[in-house]
């Protein structure tokens, strides 16, 4: 009787034990089982919005699945978030630059969503960011702005934007002493078309955003943000190699999983990302678009994002704002 009773309490906990396995090896080995959504919060035709189009494109070969995109912009990232985290669907994810979210907590008393549930799954790009001047400003470094900016204090306007940017660039200015004057704008949009006119005379936005108007002859670009040269203007220094690493940025974007989804479906879905993202044929594609292609996992993702976090937190305190948290 004791050797029965062992048994069947022996089989009872490998049932157990197998129910417990079975859903997460499903999760993995039947996804997906119909169309994956990418939410993104930037409209049609910028940086994150090419490559999430073109890594949908290829993703939806590997998976046998539709991959869509869902542009959601607006509302400082707001909309796209909670567009994503309200699904609550492992087929339902979100591509975006991490510089959307990663100034909320200095911007707003109370954000609608937790940030715990944005979780990394894979890093694609880094969007090329750099400042940009009107040519008829008929300067060619950070440096000749900086001294132009010292000799005519108050002259000068900056453009603003609500977001990481923001933050970098007012910080640079706090640090190196100098007197520019912010212009708040809604979005790039008009903001890009005073700078090419010279009603403001810096902008420091994504190297897609701007690039129309350098080729057009109407903006200067006077220095890359990121940590290295871009392909596109390999002759202009990055803000380290000018002296002001306070204006250093790099725009992390990829993919966001929700944070039911199980570990075993996340290394899935990052290992799919990556192999597309490192094959040549997209890689030549994305940097034709101004982005610097940088697949990594998880991991990876995740303590490049608190980095970035840090430094956004370093710039906001020294222009005395604290986090609302």
């Amino acid at each position: 009787m004791a050797l029965r009773s062992w048994l069947l309490a022996a089989v009872a906990f490998l049932t157990a034990l197998s129910q417990s396995v079975q859903p997460a090896q499903a999760q993995t080995q039947g996804w997906p089982q119909r169309t994956v959504k990418f939410i993104v919060p930037l409209g049609p035709g910028s940086g994150a919005d090419m490559t999430a189009r073109l890594l949908a494109g290829r993703l939806s070969e590997s998976w046998g699945k539709p991959v869509v995109i869902e542009n959601r912009p607006g509302g400082d990232g707001f909309v796209a978030i909670n567009a994503f985290v309200g699904a609550r669907d492992d087929h339902t994810l979100l591509f975006s630059p991490s510089s959307v979210f990663t100034a909320h907590p200095f911007l707003y008393e109370k954000l609608p969503y937790d940030p715990q549930d944005l979780v990394p799954l894979a890093r694609v790009t880094s969007t090329l960011a750099g400042v940009g001047v009107p040519a008829s400003l008929k300067i060619a470094t950070l440096a000749e702005f900086v001294a132009l900016a010292r000799a005519e204090p108050g002259k000068l306007n900056w453009a603003g934007i609500t977001g990481a940017l923001d933050f970098v660039f007012a910080g640079f200015l706090h640090g190196a002493g100098l007197n520019v004057n912010k212009i708040p704008y809604r979005d790039g949009v008009q903001a890009l078309s005073d700078l090419g006119e010279g009603r403001i005379h810096a902008f420091l936005t994504a190297l897609a955003v701007i690039r129309p108007q350098i080729e057009a002859g109407k903006v200067k670009l006077i220095s890359i943000a990121n940590q290295e040269r871009a392909p596109y203007a390999p002759d202009v220094q990055t803000a380290i190699e000018g002296g002001h690493p306070s204006l250093t940025f790099d725009g992390l974007v990829g993919l966001f999983g929700s944070r039911d989804m199980s570990e075993e479906l996340r290394n899935r879905i990052a290992a799919d990302v990556l192999a597309v993202a490192s094959d040549p044929v997209v890689v030549k594609q994305l940097e034709a678009n101004s982005q610097l292609v940088r697949p990594a996992n998880s991991s990876v993702f995740a303590a490049a994002i608190d980095v970035q976090r840090s430094q956004i937190d370093s710039a906001a305190k020294s222009l005395g704002s604290k986090p609302n948290r």
